[in-house]
């Protein structure tokens, strides 16, 4: 353990550590600290090196494309590689309209989670209901996405028509041939980016709820009951109390979401019908991805198109690592401020 020192004071310093007699406590850390220390230093700086290869390994593969396509790669919605005629603005604008179906979709269900586990429900449901919680996270995509596939996308033909029949008039809703008047079957509303965002939505709530609850459960004790004492309710106890201490969380909680949402595969590669454009009609069949366009085209690419691959690859990881450690930033703050 560590071992407290004497030490010299210097002349005309004042310490907050000084003694009665004048003397400075140093504090000297044993082996022991010293060894976890340094290891844990070894994995925080292991972490970041492993970071930064992967970025430095996607950016020399993906030069060859990247010198070639130049800006093009950002603005162009087609994908021909053999005709140096490609891009990832189709599918990293429909990368980001399925993960924001997703978070809109899991933030109401994760707060209100969140807010029932922490504030409502009894010590011995809560228990449960965070293990059923925490074993959602562990659940492999694979598994969601077969179910989406199987189950789900049948059942979710009916939310879409009602959405595009009574909301239709706003554009994003809007499918062509459907609505109340629409001639559309019902195959025009499957493999839609609103199913496969419904199904990575399911993937994100355990993750967002995870991060909302612990906020909300650290709420200072003695501001709750202050607020009681004045007579207040429950949910105004909540809005008043646990809601603001708890923001940081909920913004980072969706940030992290949005995060997993981005970089999710196999649900959209089994479940979405891929096209090479923008598709702004989510409950339209059509759609796809960056990690989705990978997986299709990765087994029979030439080594160009492996290059092109890659600085998609590159794009999405840069906009992952952002997200990620924008979320990280606001959590962090959240939480350094509560502690004051």
């Amino acid at each position: 353990m560590p071992v407290l020192a004497p030490s010299a004071p210097r002349p005309g310093s004042r310490s907050a550590t000084a003694t009665p007699e004048g003397r400075r406590l140093r504090v000297v850390p044993d082996r022991g600290d010293r060894v976890f220390v340094t290891v844990m230093r070894l994995g925080a700086v292991g972490v970041v090196g492993v970071i930064a290869l992967v970025g430095i390994f996607l950016a020399v593969r993906a030069y060859p494309a990247l010198a070639v396509a130049k800006l093009r790669f950002l603005t162009t919605q087609q994908w021909e590689p053999y005709t140096h005629h490609f891009g990832i603005a189709g599918v990293g604008i429909d990368t980001l309209l399925i993960a924001l179906v997703a978070v809109v979709i899991s933030i109401p269900v994760s707060l209100g989670l969140s807010l029932f586990i922490a504030e409502v429900a009894p010590q011995r449901l809560a228990r449960i209901l965070t293990t059923l919680v925490d074993l959602m996270a562990a659940v492999p995509s694979v598994v969601y996405a077969i179910w989406g596939f199987e189950f789900l996308e049948v059942r979710a033909i009916g939310v879409s028509r009602f959405l595009s029949t009574w909301f239709g008039w706003i554009p994003f809703l809007h499918v062509n041939g459907g609505g109340a008047n629409g001639v559309g079957g019902e195959t025009i509303y499957t493999a839609s980016t609103f199913i496969v965002g419904l199904v990575v939505s399911l993937m994100v709530i355990p993750i967002q709820c995870s991060v909302m609850r612990e906020g909300f459960t650290n709420a200072p004790l003695a501001e709750r009951e202050g607020a009681y004492a004045l007579g207040a309710t429950r949910w105004g106890m909540i809005r008043s109390i646990v809601l603001p201490f708890g923001k940081g969380e909920v913004i980072g909680g969706t940030m992290l979401g949005l995060g997993r949402a981005l970089g999710e595969t196999l649900a959209i590669y089994l479940i979405i019908s891929p096209v090479f454009r923008i598709n702004w009609h989510i409950l339209e069949t059509g759609g796809n991805s960056i990690s989705a366009l990978i997986a299709l085209r990765a087994p029979d690419a030439d080594p160009f198109e492996t290059s092109a691959l890659m600085a998609a690859g590159l794009a999405l990881f840069l906009t992952t690592l952002a997200v990620n450690f924008g979320a990280s930033a606001i959590v962090n703050r959240s939480r350094s401020r509560s502690t004051r």
